[in-house]
């Protein structure tokens, strides 16, 4: 992956913060970042197409829930950007975060 196709795939505010909230805890399903991110399903569903469509995150279908997490392939200085981001900018997606987190105890899915 170049450096360029990075980049340009977290160039959306809604790309970028879900990318950041599965970085974050792991994996996590279209509801899981519908709620965090108070977005629609459509939305949530059209931005994570293209980041599987980058090669950023791998889905896995468990029965009716499609989960994703970043790819395994993803280069580690795309993952070192992802990490020093979210260390270096807490207030950009913190409050997302918080309700992700309240979340995964009682998953929707």
């Amino acid at each position: 992956m170049s450096p360029l196709t990075f980049f340009k795939c977290l160039s959306d505010d809604t790309r970028l913060k879900s990318l950041l909230l599965i970085e974050a805890v792991g994996e996590a399903c279209v509801c899981d970042l519908m709620d965090a991110l108070t977005l629609d399903q459509p939305k949530i569903s059209r931005h994570l197409a293209e980041l599987r469509k980058c090669g950023i995150v791998q889905d896995e279908r468990r029965g009716k829930w499609v989960y994703y997490r970043l790819h395994p392939e993803l280069p580690a200085w795309a993952r070192e950007v992802l990490a020093s981001a979210a260390e270096h900018n807490p207030d950009y997606f913190q409050s997302a975060l918080s309700r992700i987190k309240g979340l995964l105890s009682a998953r929707c899915c």
